[in-house]
């Protein structure tokens, strides 16, 4: 039976901000490599098992980077399954089980987040190809993480008789995030793994119990792919029928209640990178203890994770912290309080702020925007647009725009006028104008925009014709 990955790249990864956001996750994001933790989770089923294309689950507004990322390692998705809102695991499975069964009514799923870390890959292909011949006889399998530790932060798995030759054993039963005392006696025990929340199973098995244990997600996701349609590359699920179903993860909903729970025991090297002293940990050290990147200066530093992305961080005689720095917030925290990032998040929420929402980078289907300086009455954005990049033929109501472009090729629409303008050439557009940016060239296009007028806001745009169909 071939095996179809389902990569799930919903969430906002709060407990990693300043670096995730709620536009930009940490799944699409570069912590451990140069490539992100999405392009990571796809290239790492490369060279195993009969591995079909990955069918990715997300929300629509990630759709874009999603099959950018994806664009760039090579890789052709068998589809993008857009969300229309968050339900948890179980309905999204849901979803796409339903998607599989009408391309392979026996298809195997292997259920994947798309931010976790696993350096052994090799016992990961062994561990899939294990949990495979179960879940074809039956089995729903899960992956119990051998652990090395008392950790406190995962839910763990305790294993029952062995099945399939001692390969696996049957699910004695789940236990939620223990104290740390509970904790050391599950490591003492050693029949006791971290909960992964990895799966595979036959696409037509999972539904099949989960109509009996939880009848109102399989009856919404059913109608959800039912009613999908196509917008561009990606299938739009049902907005309706996905929003009424019941909230529940995998786990609640079927994995705690079946009878056919089987755990495949994988010393894989895995985190889930739940926090930053989770992530110093799979990061690489030096003689100090300390995990740096970016412009980062140490001087008598211990045992700390430093992060710069905008500009020079310098620590002098200081241990045990994490340090991040992005062009507008940073985060300064002992590593044993990682874990309240997520009271900042909710203060930035209650004060109406934006800084837990995107970074002064902010991502469009076309390319990027980067706020530089803004005023009383004006605004300075730095703008890149990719090859063949089209924004839409829009119109403002409240401000004027001057473009001034530093390298490449604009195509600036304006009224009933259409120009070619090459480095240093510059173009206006009046208020109320009808206009249009485009990159007809192979290079990307950077310009510099100086807004100015009553009001700058983003909503101030009234969009006549968008090759990305956004509304």
């Amino acid at each position: 039976m071939k095996i179809y990955p389902v990569i799930l790249s919903g969430g906002a990864g709060t407990r990693l901000w300043p670096l995730s956001r709620a536009v930009l996750p940490k799944q699409l994001l570069p912590l451990v490599s140069d490539q992100t933790m999405l392009q990571e989770t796809v290239l790492r089923l490369a060279g195993g098992a009969d591995f079909a294309a990955p069918l990715i689950v997300c929300g629509n507004e990630h759709r874009f980077l999603v099959a950018e990322q994806l664009r760039e390692i090579g890789v052709a998705p068998l589809g993008i399954l857009l969300e229309p809102a968050g339900r948890n695991t179980a309905p999204a499975v849901a979803a796409a089980a339903q998607y599989l069964r009408a391309v392979d009514p026996e298809a195997l799923m292997l259920v994947l987040p798309a931010d976790h870390v696993i350096t052994d890959v090799a016992a990961f292909h062994a561990a899939i190809a294990g949990a495979a011949a179960l879940a074809a006889g039956g089995a729903l399998a899960t992956f119990g993480v051998v652990p090395t530790a008392p950790e406190t932060g995962y839910g763990y798995i305790h294993r029952g008789p062995a099945v399939g030759g001692g390969a696996a054993y049957q699910v004695d039963r789940f236990v939620e995030k223990p104290e740390l005392d509970k904790a050391r006696a599950f490591l003492d025990d050693g029949g006791y793994y971290w909960n992964s929340g990895m799966f595979l199973f036959r696409a037509e098995r999972y539904l099949s119990e989960l109509a009996g244990f939880a009848p109102a997600i399989a009856a919404s996701a059913e109608t959800a792919v039912q009613k999908a349609y196509r917008d561009m590359d990606f299938c739009r699920l049902d907005e309706a029928a996905f929003a009424a179903s019941p909230s529940d993860s995998i786990d609640y909903a079927v994995m705690e209640r079946t009878a056919h729970a089987v755990v495949v025991p994988a010393d894989i090297g895995w985190s889930d990178v739940g926090s930053w002293s989770a992530l110093r940990e799979v990061l690489p050290h030096d003689a100090d203890g300390n995990a740096a990147r970016g412009d980062v200066y140490l001087d008598g530093v211990t045992d700390t994770l430093v992060r710069a992305e905008s500009r020079i961080v310098a620590l002098v005689g200081v241990r045990d912290l994490v340090v991040v720095e992005t062009a507008d917030a940073v985060l300064v925290a002992h590593k044993d309080q990682v874990q309240r990032v997520k009271q900042v998040v909710e203060h930035l929420k209650t004060k109406e702020r934006t800084e837990h929402l995107h970074h002064t980078r902010v991502y469009r289907p076309w390319g990027s925007y980067e706020g530089i300086d803004a005023g009383d009455r004006f605004q300075v954005k730095r703008i890149t647009v990719n090859p063949g990049g089209k924004l839409s033929l829009q119109m403002h109501h409240h401000r004027a725009e001057h473009w001034v472009v530093v390298s490449g090729t604009a195509r600036v629409t304006c009224g009933d006028s259409v120009t070619l303008l090459s480095e240093n050439q510059s173009t206006y557009i009046p208020i109320g104008m009808n206009h249009r940016l485009e990159n007809p060239g192979k290079l990307p296009l950077h310009l510099i925009e100086v807004q100015s007028g009553s009001y700058l806001g983003e909503d101030d745009i009234v969009r006549f014709e968008d090759v990305y169909q956004r509304v």
